[in-house]
């Protein structure tokens, strides 16, 4: 009895589950950039008020996948 695994897309899907990853982790760098540098322009008060200090900037922007 012959059976088909159509569980897989093909061959490549490997390749294009990689790029995927590579275009996720870029998004994932911009946007702590950007986040990053909004926090960065706030003023002492202004980040009190969301509960945040100058040291926490750094470990707040961190990507996930760092």
């Amino acid at each position: 009895m012959t059976s088909i695994d159509t569980t897989r897309l093909s061959t490549g899907s490997g390749l294009i589950a990689r790029l995927y990853a590579v275009l996720h982790n870029i998004r994932a760098l911009n946007d702590a950039h950007k986040t990053r540098q909004a926090l960065q322009r706030l003023t002492e008060h202004e980040l009190d008020d969301i509960g945040l200090c100058r040291g926490d900037i750094d470990r707040v922007c961190r990507p996930d996948f760092f």
